[in-house]
């Protein structure tokens, strides 16, 4: 059964809060109304000023977890924990409301109001605004961590941090800039954004209000440089094309035993050859023979750790006749011999 967190108010109520950006940083979370969000199942505040919360997004076959940070009055800093298929909320929000996503690892993918579809790899980053995008997500991999900057652009824009203000930066600008006629921005991974990111994500909590102001202040500074016509941008996919090419893939780890040709694929499902590589690809990162032969690895590797199937078995399980090609392909994936493998991790 496929994972989905179905997070309605509470993302909503995150746009409420940016809304509201004159009281976010004084108000206590006893007050904030995303406590009583009904797709939450735990609101924690970890501090009495609702600087910082942890939003527990559950349901009965997975977690996500959401930690806010209130990092200026009008700018958000939350960090997305999720290990499921996907999450969707109520309603759009918002349009005056900007999103900066960045993808550490898993891929994460939205639809825009346009029906084009669009996905994020490790170390992207994408900027649209909030009303632009279906009320939902999608991670392919069924696993997704990354950052989200969430900006009140009006009330950013008339209270500036500090060293925004001595720039002159208009970052309502930001809009028009980045995601005009409807648009979302997508910037491949570059040395640039690792060097701004990496360090988000290990910081120490006594350092961590001062390093936030700094690096949100050097990523909209950074933003405000960027060229956006010299910015490579990622392929678009229609919705028809990313639904076929989901089917396909249940198809595919359905049954691992059946190796079905991309040719059988393409007649069986009515799409052309060319469109099924690319967009496979674009949605689970990788061509379709290399993603298969990952996905029968692990599956495989959990089998070696929690079954006492022997390894011939396990390997006719996973679509492997030849027991000799199956080990060279667990080594070429994990690194270690099967036999090896289950030695280190076979449970006591």
């Amino acid at each position: 059964m496929e994972k989905k967190y179905i997070i309605k108010d509470a993302r909503n109520t995150l746009a409420h809060q940016l809304e509201t950006t004159g009281i976010m940083e004084k108000t206590p979370m006893s007050e904030s109304p995303i406590t009583n969000a009904r797709g939450l199942s735990a609101a924690i505040p970890k501090d009495s000023e609702g600087y910082c919360t942890v939003y527990k997004l559950d349901c009965s076959d997975g977690l996500g977890l959401m930690t806010v940070y209130q990092v200026y009055p009008g700018i958000q800093l939350i960090y997305n924990d999720f290990e499921a298929a996907g999450c969707e909320w109520d309603s759009v929000v918002s349009g005056d409301v900007l999103e900066i996503n960045h993808c550490r690892e898993g891929r994460e993918g939205s639809r825009l109001l346009s029906g084009t579809c669009l996905y994020l790899g490790e170390g992207d980053l994408s900027i649209h605004t909030m009303d632009n995008c279906a009320p939902e997500m999608s991670f392919p991999l069924r696993h997704y961590r990354g950052i989200t900057v969430a900006l009140n652009l009006t009330f950013v824009s008339e209270h500036p941090p500090e060293i925004l203000a001595e720039t002159g930066i208009d970052i309502s600008a930001f809009k028009e800039k980045f995601c005009s006629n409807g648009s979302c921005f997508i910037m491949r991974a570059k040395n640039e954004i690792e060097h701004i990111f990496s360090e988000l994500y290990s910081v120490p909590d006594r350092l961590q209000r001062p390093y936030f102001k700094l690096k949100v202040q050097e990523l909209l500074l950074f933003l405000s440089m960027v060229d956006v016509a010299e910015e490579k941008q990622r392929e678009y996919y229609t919705s028809p094309q990313v639904e076929i090419v989901k089917q396909i893939h249940k198809r595919l780890i359905s049954d691992l035993q059946e190796r079905p040709t991309i040719e059988d694929l393409s007649k069986e499902f009515l799409i052309n050859t060319a469109t099924l590589k690319s967009t496979f690809k674009g949605i689970y990162g990788q061509p379709i023979g290399t993603y298969m032969k990952e996905y029968r690895i692990r599956q495989a590797a959990a089998l070696l750790r929690q079954t006492q199937a022997t390894i011939a078995e396990i390997a006719n399980k996973v679509g492997y006749e030849n027991q000799s090609k199956f080990a060279t392909a667990f080594r070429d994936v994990l690194n270690v011999a099967p036999a090896e493998y289950r030695k280190q991790n076979v449970s006591e």
